[in-house]
């Protein structure tokens, strides 16, 4: 007779249960004495589990207020400690600052920055005004805020110490040029590179003066407050006086109704210099009209009919640049032409004889007169250039060993 294991275990149980009924008892009180339920213990357990997951919002450390320094005024810095322990989560905190005139009084919003940043900047400040200051640390529904602290007055500053290179190299250049202009003043020789422009002026009167033909001076269609005017009208005076010694005369026609006033000015002082007041002649500096390309057609008809051997474009030019200069060159002129206009320069290079580029209009009257002060400013100035040049390669090669003195000195914070 066969007996299945799981009839013998079936019938081992029962008899367990029926013999032994203690057994099972047991079994299930120390069952319900291992799961003691306790609803005390079980809101412990929630509430710590919920002050891990929600922080208690903290007050920063060390809260500073004061005016922002190296600035223009109404401004007003704040400054805080972030709390080493909290600083995981501050960036998920909110931080508000208010402002009031007085530590009592009704406090409005400035600004709002998240609390990790450690800093804010109140750019609504008025100058010499007391104001105090609040922050709210905020995260959802929760908030905490401070007590009044201040007072702080924005203030101006005389001096942004963030630009004490620029200071160091205003005093440089200021000294190197005073040095250049006392030695040009002592009667020493200062050496300036020659330019080829300059040099042919004497040459272009010569020859109009050889022809008995008149000489062109177009100062530039800018007004006076431009500063290529001032330099053309400064090298007027020069071509203005050399004309007036080999008794040539020079028209000078006008865009600009004050530079035309200077204009005549500085050519009748020519003339005078040179001890010949009698050959100006009021008509020879006049004014045309203030458009642009009215001017042009009126000039460009002067150099048709009175074919001048000597033609000078100098000064701020536009579009009639081209017009003018080829129109000159056609009349079979000598031409001179300088400009800081980059877009203008190509046409006067491809049309004239001469062209001074750039600075060259600057230095022109330095070269020319040779006066003391202005010929030591420029070669004060050429020096300057030569040692910021030589100050920045000196900081690129040190960058590449990773001194970084010059370069971090150079730098504009």
């Amino acid at each position: 007779m066969n007996i299945s294991a799981g009839k013998i275990l079936l019938t081992i149980f029962t008899m367990q249960v029926l013999l032994f009924p203690s057994w099972t008892d047991m079994a299930r009180a120390d069952s319900e004495k291992n799961v003691d339920v306790n609803p005390e213990s079980i809101s412990q357990n929630s509430s710590k589990d919920k002050s891990e997951t929600e922080p208690v919002l903290v007050l920063p450390k060390n809260i500073r207020v004061m005016d922002l320094p190296n600035d223009g005024g109404d401004a007003v810095l704040i400054t805080w400690q972030v709390i080493p322990e909290a600083k995981t989560v501050w960036a998920d905190w909110e931080m508000h600052l208010y402002r009031a005139q007085q530590s009592d009084g009704d406090y409005t919003l400035v600004g709002s920055v998240k609390a990790g940043q450690g800093k804010f900047e109140d750019h609504a400040a008025s100058d010499g005004t007391e104001f105090y200051y609040k922050v709210e640390i905020q995260k959802n529904e929760h908030k905490v805020i401070s007590d009044p602290f201040g007072p702080v007055v924005a203030a101006g500053s005389w001096f942004d110490t963030n630009r004490i290179n620029a200071l160091v190299f205003l005093i440089v250049f200021s000294v190197v040029i005073l040095y250049f202009i006392g030695e040009a003043r002592r009667g020493k020789d200062l050496y300036i590179r020659k330019v080829t422009g300059l040099a042919a002026v004497d040459e272009a009167v010569g020859r109009a003066t050889e022809m008995g033909r008149k000489i062109l001076y177009i100062p530039g269609i800018a007004e006076i407050s431009e500063i290529q005017t001032v330099a053309g009208l400064s090298i007027l005076g020069h071509i203005a006086k050399t004309a007036a010694e080999y008794s040539t005369r020079i028209l000078v026609p006008n865009m600009d109704p004050l530079t035309y006033a200077v204009a005549r000015e500085l050519v009748q002082e020519s003339y005078l210099s040179v001890g010949k007041p009698e050959a100006f002649r009021e008509e020879d500096v006049f004014f045309i009209t203030s458009a642009q390309f009215a001017y042009t057609a009126a000039v460009t008809g002067l150099m048709v009919r009175e074919k001048p051997a000597a033609n000078f474009f100098i000064g701020w030019f536009k579009a009639e640049s081209l017009l003018l200069a080829e129109t000159g060159q056609a009349t079979g002129a000598i031409q001179i032409a300088g400009t800081a206009e980059l877009d203008q320069l190509p046409f006067f290079v491809a049309t004239c004889d001469y062209t001074l580029i750039g600075e060259e209009l600057y230095a022109a009257s330095a070269y020319m007169t040779r006066q003391p002060l202005l010929l030591g400013s420029i070669k004060g100035q050429d020096i300057a250039k030569a040692i910021l040049i030589g100050v920045l390669i000196i900081g690129l090669a040190t960058h590449f060993f990773d001194i970084d003195l010059i370069r971090n000195f150079l730098t504009m914070k």
